[in-house]
């Protein structure tokens, strides 16, 4: 099919990225860095997918793109399981490490740490309402916890071995557990009694689910079997067999009609939980399938493996999944080098990448962080890169030799943003640690330290006389520093979340930035007041002022400002709108499209959609979360 349509290729796409011949109907393959996958969980949505791994970690996913949105580390051991609350606000995490975690699902911030089990966490379930969420361990009982003050509800005891399993039944007030007891225990949440102890099967439990209607619970065992029971009576309804191996998790379909599983066997089944009779065999994973989820609308199911993948099936086919081979790390940052010829790319394995943008081939491979790299930025020269990652150093290199000139230490937390001056003298790095610090380039010593900001710097931009520099931060404010000094020039107060981005004018006269309000702001750098507030339709990740400084060039596109009346400093219009430029416009990435001014050139398919894009000219590159770069290039006559 795609060499069918090859000739049909318009004439203005000069290049593209190479097309892999192994196409499938698979609907994502989402990759890791070599960590083993333990577990999975939709969002209620259906637009996110939690994943723990073997690395202390975890992930959640764009799943419309593939992308990471978050990886979150705070465990200090492998993460066993992970389950969103019902309003999708929040997850919850269980570890090896003997905790309970509760995340900010937005901001992938620690809300709660719930400390009380004296050994792993391998289960945890939020109850039907999100107040409470449950745990199960390898001490044999089971908590339940108060999401809000997390403070311990109840202790249930009872089993007399691991608990591997646990589900809240739809109302609530009960749960289901299973332990390497080989039994299955009902329990009245609000009084630690037990309801029912379920017998039957002949080895350890390793899962157990409740059905979405309340009436029937699964338990998967080493026994190679499920067992299907009635929640209100514990009769034994179906025994599923057909796995060669230990089945490790069972789950529900949203309908309760269907029941999924994933076994040692490396296999996914899809089971009628009313006749017991199994409908799919889903093969393609390589090692063990640890975790299995359908997703709310039932037309997705997704199943994490040992083999660290992560693997969306579509149930109505049933598609046989390929692995698909290149690259297995995230990449967090991209940036073009100023004569076009090079791209960079910082991953979450450590390294920064140099490629050839007119071949695609890799240029350099940067090794010598010791965590991912979060922040590149190259020198105006094109010789020296510098790139700042979560083990709180700044590194340079020389792009030619790809040898590591300098390790800058000074930050105490993880670096964010990096810049260059326009003469290439000096370099400012945005931190985590609220702090900005500038460098002298050629040695390397700490010229400035500006504290001021009460939250992470996520933004940073030099003047182009090099005088001033300006950053965004988490604390909704810009502030405008002069260099000499490194005294505040001015606090601008007036987004209502976190600012992205900021650049100055050519004229140095103006500011522009851009927040996760959805708007972008144009201030006087001399006075710090307001001039306009431009209304965009979604977060602006790159930003810069045209030649003449007549209007912003986005990922989102050119957005027009609207003119000024001569002295008053005001716009004309008292309710600024973003108006996009002709068809001449400069290319951007727009979510799922390649678009040029407003229009839509290149509709681009999951596989080729981006955790972060760079834009040079007729240039775009796409990076992926599996590590992977496509590069365009358009020439329009």
């Amino acid at each position: 099919m795609q060499r069918q349509f090859r000739d049909k290729m318009p004439r203005w796409i000069k290049r593209g990225p190479e097309i892999q011949t192994d196409w499938t109907a698979t609907l994502q393959i989402l990759e890791s860095p070599s960590s083993a996958v333990y577990t999975v969980a939709f969002s209620h949505d259906g637009k996110q997918l939690a994943s723990g791994f073997n690395d202390n970690t975890v992930r959640i996913w764009n799943l419309a793109t593939g992308a990471i949105l978050h990886i979150l580390e705070g465990h200090s051991s492998a993460v066993y399981a992970v389950t969103f609350s019902p309003d999708g606000k929040q997850f919850a995490s269980g570890s090896d490490d003997k905790t309970v975690r509760i995340w900010d699902t937005t901001r992938g911030t620690i809300i709660q740490i719930l400390k009380g089990h004296s050994s792993p966490v391998c289960t945890v379930a939020f109850s039907p309402d999100g107040e409470q969420v449950a745990s199960g361990s390898y001490d044999n009982t089971i908590r339940i916890w108060d999401v809000t003050t997390g403070a311990t509800l109840q202790i249930l005891k009872g089993h007399s071995n691991w608990v591997r399993g646990i589900a809240f039944l739809p109302y609530g007030k009960q749960l289901a557990s299973g332990s390497f007891d080989k039994t299955v225990r009902i329990w009245n949440t609000a009084t630690g009694a037990i309801l029912q102890t379920l017998e039957g099967h002949l080895s350890a439990l390793y899962t157990v689910a409740t059905s979405p209607d309340g009436k029937q619970v699964a338990s998967g065992s080493y026994d190679k079997t499920i067992r299907i029971w009635d929640a209100t009576t514990g009769a034994m309804l179906h025994i599923l067999q057909g796995h060669s191996g230990p089945v490790y998790s069972v789950t529900f379909s949203p309908d309760s009609k269907q029941l999924a599983s994933g076994s040692f066997d490396k296999t996914v089944r899809i089971w009628d939980t009313a006749t017991g009779a199994m409908l799919e065999k889903l093969e393609g994973h390589s090692d063990w399938v640890r975790g299995v989820a359908f997703s709310p609308d039932h037309e997705q199911l997704a199943s994490g493996s040992y083999d660290t993948t992560i693997r969306i099936w579509d149930t109505a086919t049933a598609a046989t999944l390929q692995i698909l081979e290149g690259y297995s790390s995230p990449v967090h940052a991209v940036a073009f080098s100023p004569d076009s010829k090079q791209l960079a790319s910082g991953l979450y394995d450590k390294t920064v990448q140099i490629w050839d943008t007119a071949t695609g081939a890799t240029l350099q491979i940067l090794k010598g962080h010791l965590d991912w790299v979060s922040a590149i930025a190259f020198s105006p020269d094109s010789k020296q890169l510098a790139s700042g990652s979560y083990d709180k150093t700044v590194q340079i290199w020389d792009t030619a030799k790809g040898a590591s000139l300098r390790i800058l230490k000074g930050h105490s937390d993880w670096v964010s943003a990096i810049a260059f001056s326009p003469n290439g003298k000096q370099f400012a790095s945005g931190s985590y640690d609220k702090t900005v610090q500038i460098w002298d380039t050629a040695q390397g010593a700490t010229l400035q330290i500006l504290k001021g900001h009460s939250g992470p710097v996520w933004a940073i931009a030099f003047s182009h006389d090099d005088k001033q520099l300006a950053s965004g931060s988490d604390d909704k404010t810009v502030r405008i520093w002069n260099m000499a000094t490194g005294i505040t020039l001015q606090i601008l107060y007036g987004h209502s979340d976190w600012v992205r981005v900021v650049a100055f004018s050519p004229d140095n006269k103006q500011l522009a930035s851009g927040s996760y309000d959805g708007t972008v702001r144009i201030w006087d750098a001399a006075t710090g007041a307001i001039l306009q507030i431009l209304q965009v339709d979604s977060i602006v990740k790159t930003l810069s002022f045209s030649g003449d400084g007549s209007y912003l060039v986005t990922d989102r596109g050119r957005l027009d400002m609207i003119s000024l009346h001569p002295g008053t400093g005001h716009s004309s219009s008292s309710s600024p709108i973003l108006r996009r430029g002709s068809s001449s416009s400069r290319i951007f990435v727009q979510d799922e499209w390649i678009a040029r001014g407003a229009d839509r050139m290149l509709w681009l398919p999951p596989k080729y959609r981006h955790s972060c894009s760079a834009v040079h000219e007729g240039v775009v590159c796409l990076a992926h979360s599996s590590g992977r770069m496509s590069i365009f290039e358009f020439l329009f006559g």
